[in-house]
């Protein structure tokens, strides 16, 4: 039978070890969690009641004489509730290739480096935030290459330093007032549910998003609203005093992308589900008209001088004149109204994860796009020296972009090969196939790495991503396109290969290690 006065040797020193973890917790955690530790001590009997007492007693006194132990070193405002740091850091070798008509090649063979790195949490009355910096000023790229500079006649090295900046790539402030609503201000993480055909995974949209969701039975319905910011084209208005090259002033409209979508992800059992959605996107003030072959606020063009119709080509069919992507506007936002549906459906495939996936999209005033183009473009002088001229032949029904693919993995990998999630010897194999229209898409918001963010290019995507453990990815990807339409050039502008246009072919390998925290 046990002797109450006087416990055994294991329950004596289960009290010591006990006061002692709960006086360190106490001063280094707060009396909040010492004292959940000192109410089990008593519930599995460690400690009598008394003696709960007295080493609370204990545990005050050594917070009094000791203010400076219980203090953090690192001081949090009352109003942040958490703060989480995240980010990655990316290495990267990369071999680029891009075919004009007339065989003239261009290789970029790269090593590269990335650093994102953030915090983000929660704060008091239902307010959340987040920050993000990151590396180049590119917004489709947070890549930089080894060995490059900005500056120095040529070079400024070796291991120059002077391109790998650091820039802010997220700011935002989010309000959840009840489960079904979220709002969010600033430069955020993209809101909408999309694909890299559409939007580049690394764009972070500026402006206000507002997210509602509502479920009903095996049905999560979801629609999100977003009034972004497209371009900055301040002074809004001048007099003409303050322009002199412009006689009578100028005003300028702000252009904002509005996007409105609404879908639903229909959960038929624990392994099948569907999601869908349909989103229009549609742009507004489109800034001043500057009449620049390149800008947002000119019309679209999306020529080249490599044009095979071209009123003095040679006897290869095209122009002599030199390949130059920059003599037509590239990268204008007039007419777009495009409709786009992305698509998954998740499912099994014996023990594995898969997941068949798509988008397609329209743009409804393709055909003006079109007429816009070959109006603004044609008979336009494209090299000085020669007078050569270029007729754009009108290919109004150039107004479509697809994409369908298929992605495999073990556990709950599908999403690592984008980075998304890592956990310890998971992988994820996926590809698709491609297919976007001269005048179908914003060429400033397609994927800048697939296929080297232009129009008028179709082709295969596959990827393969492995875990080697909870934090490290290893990710292969491999691209290859070609042009569709041999009338058009590959509209878009990309800082990789801004040069080239029209590209005839692509193709694009990318080996990855990625450190995810």
């Amino acid at each position: 039978m046990q002797n109450k006065k006087n416990p055994p040797l294991f329950a004596r020193v289960a009290r010591w070890l006990g006061a002692f973890a709960l006086l360190a917790m106490s001063i280094g955690a707060g009396a909040q969690s010492s004292d959940a530790l000192l109410d089990l001590f008593v519930k599995k009997g460690i400690v009598t009641q008394e003696e709960a007492q007295q080493l609370r007693a204990e545990a005050q006194a050594s917070r009094t004489n000791n203010p400076s132990a219980s203090a953090s070193k690192w001081k949090i405002g009352n109003g942040i509730n958490s703060v989480e740091l995240f980010g990655d850091i990316r290495l990267r070798f990369e071999d680029r290739q891009v075919h004009t008509p007339i065989g003239d090649r261009l290789e970029l063979g790269r090593y590269r480096y990335a650093l994102r790195l953030g915090l983000r949490g929660d704060l008091v009355d239902d307010f959340y935030y987040g920050l993000r910096l990151e590396t180049a000023s590119n917004p489709r790229s947070p890549w930089v290459t080894f060995g490059t500079s900005s500056s120095g006649v040529p070079y400024q090295g070796p291991f120059g330093k002077s391109t790998a900046g650091i820039n802010l790539g997220q700011v935002y402030v989010g309000w959840r007032p009840a489960s079904w609503v979220d709002i969010e201000l600033g430069k955020m993480p993209n809101p909408l549910y999309t694909t890299p055909m559409t939007w580049d995974t690394d764009l972070n949209p500026e402006g206000a998003a507002e997210r509602f969701k509502y479920t009903v039975g095996p049905v999560d319905f979801f629609a999100t609203f977003g009034q972004f910011v497209y371009e900055d084209v301040n002074p809004n208005r001048t007099t003409p005093f303050l322009t002199p090259a412009v006689p009578f002033g100028r005003d300028a409209n702000t252009p904002f992308l509005l996007s409105w979508q609404g879908g639903f992800n229909f959960n038929f059992t624990k392994d099948i589900s569907f999601k869908a959605a349909a989103t229009l996107y549609n742009y507004t003030g489109r800034g001043g008209v500057t009449n620049s072959t390149a800008g947002f606020s000119d019309i679209f063009v999306g020529e080249s001088t490599l044009t095979p119709n071209s009123s003095v080509a040679g006897s290869s069919g095209y122009p002599s004149g030199p390949n130059d992507g920059f003599i037509f506007n590239q990268t204008g936002i007039n007419d777009l109204l495009i409709l786009d549906f992305p698509f998954e459906l998740n499912f099994k495939i014996a023990k594995y994860r898969a997941r068949m996936f798509g988008d397609f999209a329209e743009n409804l005033d393709g055909e003006q796009r079109a007429e816009a183009a070959v109006a603004m473009g044609a008979n336009a002088l494209v090299n000085n020296s020669g007078g050569y001229t270029v007729t754009i032949p009108l290919q109004k029904y150039e107004n479509k972009a697809y994409q369908f693919g298929l992605a495999v993995g073990n556990d709950d990998a599908l999403g690592i090969a984008y980075g998304t999630t890592v956990k310890k010897n998971t992988w994820e194999a996926r590809a698709y196939w491609q297919h976007v229209e001269q005048y179908a898409l914003d060429p400033n918001l397609m994927d800048s790495d697939f296929f080297e963010g232009r129009a008028n290019l179709q082709g295969v995507y596959a990827a393969f991503a492995y875990g080697f453990t909870d934090a490290l990815i290893g990710t292969f990807r491999y691209g290859y396109a070609s042009r569709i339409d041999s009338k058009l050039g590959t509209g878009g502008s990309n800082q990789d290969i801004p040069q080239v246009n029209p590209i005839q072919r692509y193709q694009l390998f990318q080996l990855d290690l990625t450190l995810k925290f």
